[in-house]
């Protein structure tokens, strides 16, 4: 073959090669948490939803507990329009049982019930911001050193009655423990008191992923407050709907709960 061919050729293989450049930090698998890399400048979409790509290329997106489809990423650029499809593998949950909870923190009176839609409220808008930070991108680290006494995904029964499942882990800890930064990000919620989750912190990381930090004693930080990962942001309590000291740790990709454990890892 003629060797100005044989170049163009070679030329030709490593521009369609680069063209398609995309990789995944993270397993396809239920509730697991996805960094991606890919060209800067190019579009991605994940299911359809078109997600931010960073200045350097990153993205991020997470899968939902119960998710039983494939996922289609669609990757755009000057030079292409690539659809992949990968497939979600499945996961066993646990069950897990707890009784001694006041009995109205596990069905609630009817007067209460107006307090827990606007938390839920402050709660969701907190979980659906879509800043142009990148630190999902950085290792995160685990909060508080304690016994998980229980993870993600779990079917909860509450005094007897089947409830949502857990979407966090809990870590078990001595009361006033220091609770640290898991990630650099902004403070975005910084509540001393929630029906459910007592004392509680929701920082963004960027790209809709945020950390959640409930059941505190107490809640060192304010809304807005930039927060460098490892800085002592509150305390390890038992309020809220809590039978004992212990942090319960969240992660969400906007209104998509994670397991925390994927962040970590």
């Amino acid at each position: 073959m003629d060797s100005k061919i044989t170049k163009i050729l070679i030329f030709l293989f490593f521009f369609t090669q680069n063209s398609f450049a995309i990789e995944f930090n993270g397993k396809f698998i239920q509730g697991h948490f996805i960094v991606g890399k890919t060209d800067p400048g190019s579009k991605i979409f994940i299911d359809k939803k078109n997600i931010k790509v960073s200045k350097e290329g990153f993205f991020v997106f997470g899968l939902d507990r119960d998710r039983k489809y494939d996922v289609s990423i669609t990757l755009i650029n000057s030079n292409t329009n690539k659809k992949i499809t990968k497939k979600v593998l499945k996961r066993k949950y646990n069950v897990q049982r707890i009784d001694g909870l006041d009995e109205k923190k596990v069905t609630p009176p009817e007067e209460v019930y107006n307090r827990i839609k606007k938390e839920n409220n402050k709660i969701g808008k907190a979980r659906a911001i879509n800043s142009n930070l990148d630190f999902f991108k950085d290792k995160f680290i685990m909060p508080v050193e304690g016994i998980i006494s229980g993870v993600y995904g779990s079917q909860r029964i509450l005094n007897g009655k089947p409830k949502w499942p857990h979407y966090g882990i809990d870590v078990a800890a001595k009361k006033g423990t220091k609770i640290k930064a898991s990630g650099s990000g902004i403070v975005t919620m910084a509540e001393k008191d929630l029906y459910y989750t007592g004392g509680t912190i929701i920082m963004d990381h960027g790209h809709g992923i945020s950390t959640i930090y409930s059941h505190l004693e107490t809640v060192n930080v304010n809304v807005g407050d930039k927060i460098e990962k490892g800085k002592i942001i509150g305390t390890v309590g038992s309020t809220g709907r809590s039978t004992g000291p212990h942090l319960d740790f969240r992660v969400n990709w906007f209104q998509t709960r994670l397991d925390p454990m994927t962040i970590l890892n």
